[in-house]
This record gives C-alpha cells, sequence and structure tokens, in this order.
C-alpha cells in the first residue's frame, strides 16, 4: 500500500510539472482541476476497480500532456524545429 500511494504522489508531481509547462491559456485552470481531483479523491481505496480506471485516465493525461512538452518534443535540444506529435483516435476513455 505504501508503494502504491508513493507511485500515486509521482503521478501527481509529473502532473502538476507537465501541466506547467502545457501550451494553453488554460493551462493554471488545468493545473487546479488536477489539484482538486487528488484532493477529492485522496480517500479513494486503491485497489478498488473505480479508483483502478481513475487511475490510468490520469496516466493518460500525462501522456497527453507531456505531448507537448518542448524538452521532450526536441529530444533535449530546445532549437531543434523537429517535432513530432501522434494523436490518438480516442484520447480520453469515458467515464
Amino acid at each position: 500500500m505504501a508503494s502504491q500511494s508513493t507511485e500515486l504522489l509521482h503521478l501527481y508531481r509529473r502532473l502538476l510539472r507537465s501541466c506547467a509547462t502545457y501550451p494553453s491559456k488554460n493551462r493554471w485552470g488545468i493545473y487546479e482541476a488536477i489539484r482538486e481531483e487528488f484532493r477529492d479523491n485522496r480517500a479513494m481505496n486503491p485497489d478498488d476497480p473505480k479508483t483502478q480506471k481513475q487511475i490510468q485516465v490520469a496516466y493518460k493525461g500525462l501522456g497527453q500532456l507531456r505531448m507537448y512538452d518542448t524538452a521532450q518534443l526536441s529530444k533535449g535540444n530546445p532549437e531543434s524545429p523537429n517535432w513530432e506529435v501522434t494523436l490518438e483516435q480516442n484520447p480520453m476513455p469515458k467515464p
């Protein structure tokens, strides 16, 4: 259980870091929504299937935020104009 809560804490931090660099006018709204969602669900049982589904959605969201991370897109070279973004057909599962 401790390792699972540590993993969720790392997921939370990665989401917030990725959100801070997301190129959107609404980035801070998204940032606050992530904080609120985690705060509202902190008492949920990590073994519950509903919780597992929410964790999967969070990982999917992290992947989508990271698609626009300039350090990742440019492979560490911010001067590189060669960016590659791959979009999915069904980016977020329905709740």
